[in-house]
């Protein structure tokens, strides 16, 4: 996982200080984020129009899974 590689890697303890808790938080959700996933293939949605669709409807399409989006916006 690629938060695991940033926490793990010795180059940058910055960096790697910063992506350890993202790292342990994903390894530990890992079981709901597959599934919210998973439950989210297939699923038809809204975008707002083709050639310049809503941000806000999009976002919710492409960002399916809440337990992985909070991880994500601690970064």
């Amino acid at each position: 996982m690629w938060a695991e590689a940033l926490a793990a890697q010795t180059e940058d303890a910055v960096l790697a200080q910063q992506f350890a808790p993202i790292a342990e938080k994903m390894a530990s959700n890992e079981e709901v984020v597959v599934k919210e996933l998973n439950d989210a293939q297939g699923v038809k949605g809204e975008l707002g129009g083709y050639y310049a669709p809503d941000d806000a409807l999009t976002s919710a399409l492409m960002r399916p899974s809440a337990t992985l989006n909070a991880i994500i916006d601690l970064v």
